[in-house]
């Protein structure tokens, strides 16, 4: 399968194809909308074919034909194995031990894979009140390995998050645009992986602890010509999430 150059994919595209890739035909994987849904699409369309998807909002076995805005978008309907209620998600799958894999994202990740999704600042006088957990805590608890998909920066990889909304401990991956982050036996998030053109210098400047290196770092598979052209022609042509 021919390589695309660096020159001719995102960075962003290449953590998309890195999260797809983490997928393996026949996984259950619960998933929300965004980078994390266009991962599992690609995955989908490309090596895994039988995989399933389940929404929180109750679509199981969803073959979206495009990337839904919520998960209460109707187009995870059309085509499903069973639309269920949201008490079923949870506890006749996640809670059950069906779910091999789980996609989370936050404001705030820390160097133990603890995320955070409630406060920004003190929980009593926060600066900024997010969403909550939802559904997150809950994943986090009882998906089989869970996968962060974000991007880098400083402010959202401190050292210690301001609330821990989701436990880190079954944090296997966080794939970012830049690198790949790891626990190590300690559980502390640690770089395996370092994109083409990236230096471990920026990696660095965008966490809020002292990086630990893992040598030798693994090599990174370029994307494919097939996978960048299902992102932009098929899966997200408006790069609303990958440009």
């Amino acid at each position: 399968m021919p390589q695309v150059l660096a020159a001719e994919y995102t960075l962003n595209e290449l953590m998309c194809v890195l999260a797809a890739r983490e997928i393996k035909d026949g996984d259950v994987v619960f998933v929300g909308i965004g980078l994390p849904n266009l991962a599992c699409n690609l995955a989908r369309s490309t090596h895994a074919p039988n995989m399933t998807l389940i929404y929180e909002s109750g679509a199981v076995g969803a073959i979206p034909e495009r990337v839904p805005p919520s998960i209460g978008d109707p187009a995870l309907v059309t085509g499903s194995l069973m639309v269920c209620s949201m008490q079923d998600v949870f506890q006749c799958f996640l809670q059950n031990g069906k779910i091999q894999v789980g996609f989370l994202g936050g404001a705030q990740v820390d160097k133990f894979g603890n995320i955070n999704t409630t406060v920004v600042g003190s929980y009593e006088n926060p600066k900024v009140r997010l969403p909550g957990s939802g559904g997150a805590s809950e994943i986090a608890q009882h998906a089989q390995r869970l996968l962060i998909v974000t991007k880098l920066d400083k402010r959202a990889f401190p050292e210690k998050v301001d609330f821990i909304t989701s436990v880190g401990k079954r944090v296997k991956k966080v794939i970012t645009n830049m690198g790949i982050l790891e626990p190590d036996k300690s559980g502390e998030l640690c770089l395996t992986a370092l994109y083409p053109g990236v230096t471990k210098e920026q990696v660095q400047d965008n966490l809020g602890w002292k990086l630990r290196i893992r040598e030798p770092l693994a090599a990174v598979d370029l994307p494919h010509d097939n996978e960048i052209k299902l992102l932009r022609e098929k899966l997200d042509p408006k790069r609303l999430h990958i440009k």
